[in-house]
């Protein structure tokens, strides 16, 4: 694998989908640890048959804040079928025939893809999961980076500006401004 001198999560994870081999795409974000039991629930899942795509709700450590604000993640997600970018899985065929992940946005290219993906799941007579029974344990570095005002600020640039915002690296600075 190459690196990729472009910085934006959809074109990295994009790359990395058509390096990786199999019939499965699985994308993780570095700061997030899977446990082995949230492993063999995705096996077995995609053994069962009958699935195109999913993810996995999350396990937040860190301040209460974050913790009520991941049960809220938690509660949207399975309600929506719309995935965590820190835990997705695809088939390859599905991810190949849409394309991806939008490399035309900066954050929520997980949103836009999943908003595809259940179209295509629909037509395919398959389905969307959101695995629960084992979450993905992730961190709140971005919150102890960034804190809750320079996160409510990208949030008010989105709720106003939703389109020019996501297609801004600029304006997605939590993602994109190297801190680490």
């Amino acid at each position: 694998m190459e690196f990729e001198p472009h910085n934006q999560i959809s074109r990295a994870r994009n790359r990395g989908a058509q390096a990786a081999g199999g019939e499965w795409l699985l994308f993780i974000d570095a700061d997030c640890s899977p446990t082995p039991d949230l492993f063999q629930e995705l096996k077995k899942t995609i053994a069962r048959g009958g699935v195109l795509a999913g993810g996995s709700t999350l396990a937040a450590v860190g301040s209460p804040g974050f913790r009520a604000a991941i049960r809220f993640w938690n509660a949207l997600s399975r309600v929506t079928r719309w995935a965590a970018g820190s835990f997705i899985f695809c088939e390859r065929s599905a991810f190949a025939e849409l394309r991806g992940f939008s490399e035309e946005l900066y954050a929520s290219e997980e949103l836009d893809l999943f908003s595809r993906l259940k179209g295509l799941a629909r037509r395919r007579g398959k389905r969307i999961v959101i695995l629960h029974r084992h979450p993905l344990v992730t961190s709140d570095r971005k919150l102890r980076l960034y804190g809750w005002g320079e996160l409510a600020g990208f949030l008010s640039k989105f709720v106003f500006h939703p389109r020019r915002t996501l297609r801004s690296a600029a304006d997605c600075q939590p993602w994109y401004d190297g801190r680490r």
